[in-house]
């Protein structure tokens, strides 16, 4: 995922891959007798769509970032459980997992402000769509706050609503130095300052 830029990926997942009729995983689906799935047509779908391609396009990152906290282990804390006769399982509960919560809560947290605004995902892929039946609202079923802004803004849908969008601005604002103050507090940051 890191060797192909987003954009193509996207597109390839989009085209090649999640198609109702030509894409691949359908036709997998196919030969074992399932119906084709309507990946961006319908709204529970797309949505899975979204978490697929969003779970394919953070694993480097995700595995990256475990890998150098696994690294990060002292082998001598394993020895001294193997010692003192833990199993691996009490190994993995009492030293390793313990150890990596420490270093997952900021990358969780940067993850999840990452994708708090990751519009490309959502334009690329579905549009925000499919539309949700019986709302005249631009926010349809897979916007997230960003895009709908955008579309509120920028697409026929919205008539150039330029207020609505500037709201939805302010909010996305609010929302992402809250997040990072949160993820500050959470690390530490804040104390290091004070000292």
């Amino acid at each position: 995922p890191w060797a192909i830029p987003g954009v193509i990926s996207i597109q390839i997942w989009k085209d090649g891959l999640l198609a109702t009729n030509t894409g691949a995983l359908n036709r997998l689906f196919g030969l074992f007798g399932g119906l084709p799935i309507p990946w961006r047509d319908d709204e529970l779908w797309a949505k899975v769509a979204i978490l697929l391609v969003n779970l394919w396009l953070g694993f480097p990152y995700m595995m990256t970032a475990t890998l150098s906290a696994l690294s990060a282990i002292p082998e001598d804390l394993y020895e001294a459980a193997e010692v003192d006769g833990a199993t691996k399982w009490q190994q993995v509960t009492g030293i390793t997992l313990p150890m990596l919560q420490t270093a997952f809560i900021p990358i969780v947290l940067s993850t999840f402000a990452f994708n708090f605004n990751n519009f490309n995902i959502i334009y690329l892929l579905t549009q925000g769509g499919p539309p949700i039946e019986g709302r005249l609202a631009t926010a349809q079923s897979t916007d997230i706050l960003i895009s709908w802004g955008f579309n509120t803004a920028f697409s026929a849908a919205g008539n150039a609503a330029f207020g609505p969008a500037s709201a939805i601005a302010i909010i996305v604002a609010v929302l992402t130095i809250g997040i990072s103050a949160f993820n500050f507090s959470v690390a530490g940051v804040f104390k290091e300052a004070k000292q």
